[in-house]
């Protein structure tokens, strides 16, 4: 077993949330994964793989593993998913638990230099402008990740927790579109060009996704219907 299959299936039981009714949750988990498999594909990438020499693979996809790990402790130990949900794990308290589960899981397996490493790739990567070139890896794949479908469900996910249904999430949306909350995301959430142009494409899905559940939610489309057979 490598040490990075090892660190993977530490993370796997650190994100793994026990829940009261003995049915374990992993949407952490699923998460981690997506976010790791975002990173591969961003590492190949032109205007990434020309500095493929600076990488620390290791140290980065053992950080990606382990960036949800302060929501994970969070919702463990008794933590609300309203509250986590809506911190979108960016705040200090949930960043410092990240980095406090990566020394007490990794400990008997690596050594403190890379946990050192891999810290600083979760601290930095939660920056507005990350520096080292691991860090604003983790940083486009966990934003490319609150765009297009996957974005959309995650959204789906926390207004479920609040007791909320379809017509606050159409609410939401439309205060991010009124705020310009996408642009902006689009404009500085992303270090490289390519992931900004699969993030735009995925925003365009998603558009047309919501633009399809209004229509359904407020019936317009059989009130339509309705209208043209009255003429008729």
């Amino acid at each position: 077993m490598s040490d990075l299959d090892i660190v993977r299936d530490l993370a796997r039981e650190v994100l793994t949330i026990s829940k009261p009714n003995c049915k374990a949750d992993g949407f952490l988990w699923d998460r981690a994964q997506r976010l790791v498999r975002n990173v591969e594909y961003i590492c190949l990438l032109p205007e990434v793989a020309k500095d493929k020499l600076q990488i620390d693979h290791f140290a980065l996809i053992a950080a990606t593993y382990f960036s949800e790990a302060g929501l994970a402790r969070h919702l463990g130990s008794g933590g609300t998913g309203v509250e986590a949900a809506n911190s979108n794990n960016s705040n200090d308290d949930l960043l410092d638990l990240a980095t406090l589960v990566v020394e007490e899981t990794l400990s008997p397996a690596t050594s403190q230099m890379s946990i050192s490493k891999i810290n600083k790739i979760i601290t930095e990567s939660r920056s507005h402008l990350p520096t080292t070139l691991e860090a604003m890896i983790l940083s486009d794949a966990r934003n490319l990740d609150d765009m297009g479908a996957i974005g959309i469900f995650s959204e789906f996910k926390r207004h479920i927790i609040g007791g909320k249904g379809v017509s606050n999430v159409l609410q939401a949306w439309k205060r991010k579109i009124d705020y310009k909350y996408w642009q902006a995301r689009l404009k500085e959430s992303f270090r490289f060009e390519s992931v900004r142009k699969i993030a735009e494409q995925r925003l365009s899905t998603a558009e047309y996704f919501m633009n399809q559940l209004k229509v359904e939610n407020t019936a317009s489309d059989l009130g339509e219907l309705s209208v043209d057979s009255s003429i008729d």
